[in-house]
């Protein structure tokens, strides 16, 4: 695994971490006018990067006003615009089961799109660095919130924070294995329905051994409507 590679991983794990004590980053700013110069940005960002320059010469020369924050706040507010476009996208789905919702929300928000990959891959070199660290965790728990909302999961108190927990896992493996093998779209559906397969066995391993139907309800983070 490559330097980039290694802390992410570790961003995941503190953003995991940060999911189970039901901690959530504030909303950022959105608007219209940004999201257009970010779309620009993200469709270059795999070959050019992400950097004041490149923005300025694909959305205009005062594109940057819209993030005094530099490469890092570009790279957050992407990542953001992806998680509501994948909401949106996921707004028509009549799938009953929550696993098959959880599993589409995923594969919406992580696509087998070779220039959304290069630019990701490229971003996602902008928030391991040491300033970026922060605006990393924070993208990633905004995510992970975001595909339950698309799942339309309604879950509240102990539940809702341990299935965020979960999904964390879940995404950051799913994330980890999109960017370096994620481009055949069979092979990554194939990776999300084991992850999440193996959560559903673990939920049924606990139930076997508490023996309660109780246990059940927060074990099984998956298991509602499958």
């Amino acid at each position: 695994m490559s330097g980039v590679g290694i802390k992410v991983q570790q961003a995941i794990s503190l953003a995991v971490a940060g999911l189970a004590a039901g901690s959530m980053p504030a909303a950022i700013e959105r608007d219209p006018v940004r999201d257009a110069a970010l779309k620009k940005l993200a469709s270059v960002a795999g070959e050019r990067g992400w950097s004041v320059a490149v923005l300025r010469d694909v959305a205009g020369p005062e594109a940057d006003l819209f993030f005094p924050g530099g490469p890092v706040e570009m790279v957050e507010a992407w990542s953001d615009l992806c998680d509501r476009e994948m909401m949106t996208a996921m707004a028509e789905t009549e799938e009953p089961r929550l696993s098959q919702r959880v599993k589409q929300a995923l594969l919406i928000r992580l696509p087998v799109d070779p220039a959304m990959r290069s630019g990701a891959r490229k971003g996602f070199g902008v928030l391991a660095a040491p300033c970026g660290r922060g605006a990393l965790r924070r993208s990633l728990m905004r995510t992970v919130n975001a595909i339950w909302q698309a799942a339309q999961d309604d879950s509240s108190g102990m539940t809702y924070m341990t299935k965020r927990f979960t999904l964390g896992a879940v995404y950051g493996a799913t994330l980890l294995y999109w960017l370096s093998r994620g481009q055949n779209e069979a092979d990554l559906a194939a990776f999300v329905e084991r992850r999440l397969a193996g959560v559903l066995r673990l939920g049924h391993l606990k139930t076997r051994l508490s023996g309660g139907h109780k246990a059940a309800r927060h074990a099984e983070p998956y298991a509602a409507s499958a």
